[in-house]
């Protein structure tokens, strides 16, 4: 009587390679050779009356014996009353789970990062997340698991830079949170988020308007306006240009380094900047006036932005415009500084409603039903804001008392 099981002899599973055919070893274990180079071991077994039947790998790559030691454990969860296939899913499935678990918060930073980074509106917003993290983040958990993160670990980042850094401390929390949120939607961890702010760190941390007072952007006073420009016209360059025109403009230093020559209708004297590059993400249409029509006349349309970088089809410099003040001594303001001088300008110098000046600045309108029913931008009335804010910025010898427009021109 032949044996029922092992009854195949590795120089035999050898020779059959070659011949297309099933060999039978028992006790459920076949070689199945679909030609001489397609070769594979298959249990077969029946469960509930119907067969089944599992591959356990190239006969290439699993010898003999190691094909046995599988089929055996597959019998043994036979007999248990499980599914060898199903049983061995699972435990797949477990070992996936784990894996994925073992992902460092590094690994998910990374990865978020990355996930969101066509949703933001230039580079440097994902350069400000990777070197935030890198600096303080990453030196406490970034080799840690992400499932292992918890409040301690937060509260241990969070800490030395909490009064000292506030403001920088605020949006890591923040950055960190969002990260966690993310690994908790892909799986790799459970749990409520240890960076939550509400309910949560807000007792553990005082408030970041509690710390420290929010420091506003260096403005020069609106009097001392038409000297500093007067000075600024001496300044060679196209930093020196440039922040002329973000004075004239009241734009922000992104929007008027990234301007392109097709964003402006030279005949309307209009500079419509596309959402994609605004602050609240819409449209914004800006009135040019005299002044700063002039100050991107000279160069021509033959360059793609208004004031062209350093290098070929590139914008300038983010920091053109601070070194231009440094230039000039004057390391106590900022070019953002200029949009709360124009701001004051308005508001004390000119009879403008408010809303005129918000809209020149592209604030958004924060009254929720105001902004439903305000559907213009009252451009026409902002077109004669700019051209009273760049006589101002132009003429020499201005004093504080001078209202530089006539009353009737508000409201037109």
């Amino acid at each position: 009587m032949g044996r029922s099981i092992e009854r195949l002899k590795a120089l035999t599973v050898e020779r059959s390679l070659k011949k297309p055919g099933m060999y039978c070893d028992g006790g459920g274990l076949w070689l199945c050779v679909s030609s001489p180079s397609a070769a594979s071991w298959v249990f077969r077994y029946q469960l509930q009356g119907k067969a089944r039947e599992m591959g356990l790998g190239s006969a290439r790559d699993i010898t003999l014996q190691e094909a046995r030691t599988a089929a055996a454990a597959a019998r043994k969860v036979k007999a248990m009353g499980c599914d060898p296939l199903q049983e061995r899913e699972r435990i797949a499935a477990e070992r996936r789970a784990e894996a994925a678990r073992a992902i460092t918060f590094r690994q998910g930073a990374e990865a978020y990062i990355e996930a969101h980074r066509a949703g933001w509106k230039n580079a440097k917003h994902a350069a400000q997340w990777s070197a935030t993290l890198a600096a303080y983040a990453y030196p406490t958990i970034g080799t840690l698991p992400v499932a292992a993160v918890d409040v301690s670990l937060v509260h241990k980042v969070l800490q030395p830079i909490w009064t000292t850094k506030p403001e920088t401390a605020s949006r890591l929390r923040g950055r960190i949170e969002s990260i966690l949120d993310w690994a908790t939607t892909r799986g790799y961890r459970t749990g409520e988020n240890p960076a939550r702010w509400r309910g949560h760190l807000e007792n553990l941390f005082p408030r970041r308007s509690k710390v420290r007072k929010v420091e506003h952007h260096a403005a020069l006073p609106y009097a001392d306006i038409p000297a500093f420009m007067e000075d600024l016209q001496k300044q060679p360059g196209e930093g020196a240009r440039a922040l002329r025109f973000a004075i004239l403009t009241a734009a922000r230093t992104g929007e008027v380094i990234g301007a392109k020559w097709q964003e402006i209708d030279s005949k309307a004297r209009v500079w419509t900047v596309p959402g994609e590059r605004m602050k609240a993400g819409r449209e914004h249409r800006v009135p040019l006036s005299t002044a700063a029509m002039a100050e991107i006349e000279e160069t021509g349309e033959a360059q793609a932005y208004l004031f062209k970088g350093a290098k070929k089809d590139r914008p300038l410099s983010n920091m053109a415009m601070l070194a231009t003040l440094r230039r000039m001594d004057r390391d106590d303001l900022t070019a953002h500084g200029f949009r709360s001088s124009f701001r004051d300008w308005a508001a004390e110098q000119t009879s403008f409603p408010s809303e005129v000046a918000e809209a020149a600045l592209a604030h958004v309108v924060g009254d929720k039903v105001e902004a439903a029913y305000r559907r213009g931008d009252l451009f026409e009335k902002r077109k004669a804001l700019m051209e009273a804010w760049a006589r101002y910025c132009t003429t020499p010898e201005q004093t504080a008392d001078v209202v530089p427009l006539r009353r009737e021109a508000a409201f037109a």
